[in-house]
């Protein structure tokens, strides 16, 4: 069974962003390669960016399996718009096909239950072949295509994908 724990010390942040750092640099080298990576780990996964997104407007979600931090979430609700932006789903590879992805969408739908918020959203990168053929079987459908300068001479070429919520 998988846990869910928010995250607010800076040692759970500095778990955060340990596991930031194995999945992103498993994952995303191949797609965009390591120097995009480092610079995106440092822009948004770094200790310093955790904790301001946390004292912003995100919410972080340590998941656990057998007592073990084996992924991570946030999301960002805008309750007056009813949705919920789904910022980060990562879970470690080692822990992939044991549904921990899925019981991590449905902590992020029920957070949406609970708030009253009709749908979800987020954005994959369009390389990202794997990842996006799971959120089509999760229900998401892709509503187009999204490209924003990050700095550093980077880019994130994305694709918006949403799921309405019952």
């Amino acid at each position: 069974m998988t846990r869910f724990h928010i995250v607010r010390s800076p040692s759970q942040i500095e778990v955060v962003v340990r596991l930031a750092r194995e999945i992103w640099l498993e994952h995303y080298v191949p797609i965009i390669g390591r120097e995009q990576v480092a610079y995106m780990l440092e822009k948004f996964q770094s200790a310093k960016a955790l904790a301001s997104q946390i004292d912003g407007e995100y919410d972080y979600y340590l998941a656990a399996r057998d007592g073990r931090s084996v992924g991570y979430l946030a999301v960002v609700p805008d309750v007056p718009d009813a949705t919920l932006l789904l910022s980060k789903i990562y879970v470690l590879s080692s822990e992939r096909g044991h549904g921990v992805g899925k019981a991590m969408l449905q902590f992020a739908e029920d957070l949406c239950r609970r708030r009253g918020i009709r749908s979800i959203w987020l954005t994959v990168n369009r390389s990202n072949s794997d990842s996006i053929a799971w959120y089509a079987r999760m229900g998401f459908s892709n509503t187009g295509p999204i490209f924003q300068e990050i700095g550093g001479g980077f880019a994130m070429d994305d694709y918006r994908m949403e799921k309405a919520i019952d």
